[in-house]
């Protein structure tokens, strides 16, 4: 029932006309009735006994009918039709504008392919069961339920021995109901784990090629496609044994009528006219038999994919935005985390962390791979919250901001490199309300990006790749680099952003960022010491905890670990320049 609330909460917006249109197909329905009742008085009266003068009229009414009820049929169908599109078109919004309320965490946790299931095939189940199921149940359950009438009408006895047969197909629906209901939910999980081997393999082609893993990825997506198949035979098992039944179930009711109908004939006790009639309304009772079986099935992929698609909308995210959230035109960038703790999955990233930085400075979080330093980058724009402890901004706690608001005013250039299938421009523009191209080419400029973009073959309009295929890694941080300087924000994050540059073309575009954000408070992660040297404050972090801080000459003289890798780094500089010293002594 969970199912049918969520859907109807979107039909009730178009109730009008989805109510008005089940009226039409109950009229449709009720219409239904009237050509095999005319054709029975057509043979009583008019063959039986040669009421040659009601030919005409009977006729006549029974085109207008039939036309009556075709345009009554196309009516409702398209406005179902209609009604489904606008319901499917805003779940689908409610359900991108849900995925981007959720916070990475889900995304973590959560297949890319089922994510696309549900806003492609599961969606689309929806629309089905709108647009054609819904009146197709109610339509012929009002037939079967309008023939029943007119024909106990007609004769009762006679009605009553054709549906003797009626409890044994009721079995046979519920039985196929029970059965196939698990299986819809198997398919669609097959389905969402094809779609995520599929986007996987496409978005990571690069990489199997690399590694000449065609054939095990061919391998991998054959397991997926057959447990897809597999699922749909199970389902085709259920079908092949009930549908049958049912088909003949509902056969029968003809052989009854034939049979019986010629005896009552035969003792007087149903006309010919009768028993034609009979015959006339037979299909309206052997068609909703022989739907039942189709109609439970996509009944059934409805329930599967609304509980998918109910699951997504009922997810809740763990990073809340403050109904009366701050909202800040301009950061300072003053930061203080206070006894920072935080763990994912029960497992400590950072320990106990604690420093303070003043607006304007540049502080580097330096440290080997896992240490904590991208965790501490993403406390900071909120992707997580902490355990423990609290991150403050210009003195107010980050939870009491705005989301959008605190995000505005940071700009981050992630050492995971994306870049979306548009233009070079409107990737670096990404972050602003408005693109000006004078702005985009100094951004570029000062990630030294100018250069090897106006030399592509359209300059700045070149759409680059999904993924930006096409381009080097350094000219795709490069671009990311742009895309963050442009945005002018109070707080710059650099997340390993030059680790792809040569070291010259690092120290080019530093001198840059120096004197573009003198002002501005500045977070590098880097593992070249080269990127961090100049820095105010130097965290470096070992297995979640600041284990040193400082500039860079106050770490050197600690001769603790950032010394040790100083060494390991200017190993071969430092014994030359030793050398020289004491040559010169």
């Amino acid at each position: 029932m969970s199912s049918i609330k969520l859907i109807f909460s979107y039909i009730n917006k178009y109730k009008f006309r989805f109510y008005i249109a089940l009226a039409a197909v109950l009229l449709s329905s009720l219409i239904s009735m009237i050509n095999p009742y005319l054709s029975g008085k057509l043979v009583d009266e008019v063959i039986m006994k040669n009421k040659v003068n009601i030919l005409i009229p009977i006729l006549g009414i029974m085109i207008a009918t039939t036309i009556i009820k075709a345009v009554i049929r196309y009516t409702y169908q398209m406005t179902f039709e209609k009604v489904s599109q606008n319901v499917i078109f805003e779940l689908r919004q409610n359900m991108y504008n849900k995925l981007q309320e959720l916070d990475l965490d889900y995304y973590n946790k959560t297949r890319t392919g089922d994510i696309m299931a549900r806003m492609t095939g599961d969606t689309d189940a929806i629309r089905h069961f709108v647009a054609w199921v819904i009146y197709n149940i109610f339509e012929n359950l009002t037939i079967f339920i309008f023939a029943l009438i007119t024909m106990f009408m007609i004769n009762a006895k006679f009605t009553l021995l054709m549906f003797a047969l009626t409890p044994l197909v009721a079995y046979c629906a519920y039985k196929m109901t029970i059965d196939s209901n698990p299986i819809f939910f198997s398919i669609r999980e097959q389905f969402s784990k094809l779609n995520t081997v599929v986007q996987e393999n496409i978005s990571g082609n690069r990489v199997v090629k690399a590694f000449a893993k065609e054939d095990y990825e061919i391998s991998k997506f054959e397991e997926r496609n057959k447990g897809y198949m597999d699922a749909n035979m199970a389902l085709a098992d259920v079908t092949q044994k009930y549908m049958p039944m049912l088909n003949a179930l509902s056969n029968m009711f003809t052989i009854v009528m034939i049979l019986v109908g010629g005896i009552l004939v035969i003792n007087n006790k149903l006309t010919i006219g009768e028993l034609v009639m009979f015959n006339g309304l037979i299909w309206a009772i052997n068609n909703p038999m022989n739907m039942v079986g189709w109609l439970i099935n996509d009944a059934q992929r409805f329930i599967a994919a609304a509980r998918k698609i109910r699951i997504l909308i009922n997810e809740e995210t763990k990073i809340k935005n403050p109904i009366d959230g701050i909202k800040p035109d301009r950061l300072k960038g003053e930061i203080e985390f206070r006894n920072v703790n935080f763990e994912y999955d029960y497992e400590p990233v950072l320990k106990n962390v604690s420093f303070h930085v003043k607006p304007g400075q540049t502080v580097a979080i330096f440290g080997q791979t896992g240490a904590g330093k991208s965790t501490i980058i993403n406390l900071i724009e909120r992707f997580y919250d902490v355990s423990s402890g609290q991150i403050l901004i210009d003195g107010i706690d980050i939870k009491k901001y705005n989301l959008q608001a605190l995000r505005k005013n940071i700009s981050i250039s992630m050492q995971d490199v994306f870049l979306f299938s548009n233009t070079i421009e409107e990737n670096i523009s990404y972050g602003v309300s408005e693109v000006d191209s004078n702005r985009v080419n100094w951004a570029a400029e000062m990630a030294d990006a100018n250069n090897f973009i106006n030399k592509l073959s359209e300059s700045y309009e070149t759409v680059v790749g999904e993924r930006g295929v096409g381009l080097s890694g350094g000219q795709k941080q490069r671009i990311t680099l742009a895309r963050s300087i442009i945005k002018d924000p109070s707080i710059l994050i650099l997340d390993d952003t030059t680790s792809a540059l040569d070291v010259e073309t690092e120290t080019m575009i530093q001198k840059n960022l120096n004197l573009i954000y003198k002002d501005k408070t500045s977070f590098i992660i880097a593992h070249r010491i080269s990127s961090i040297k100049n820095s105010d404050l130097i965290l470096v972090l070992d297995e979640g905890e600041i284990i040193e801080s400082g500039t860079h000459e106050e770490l050197l003289n600690k001769k603790g670990h950032y010394y040790e890798t100083y060494k390991a780094q200017y190993g071969d500089y430092l014994k030359a320049e030793n050398e020289e010293n004491r040559e010169v002594g």
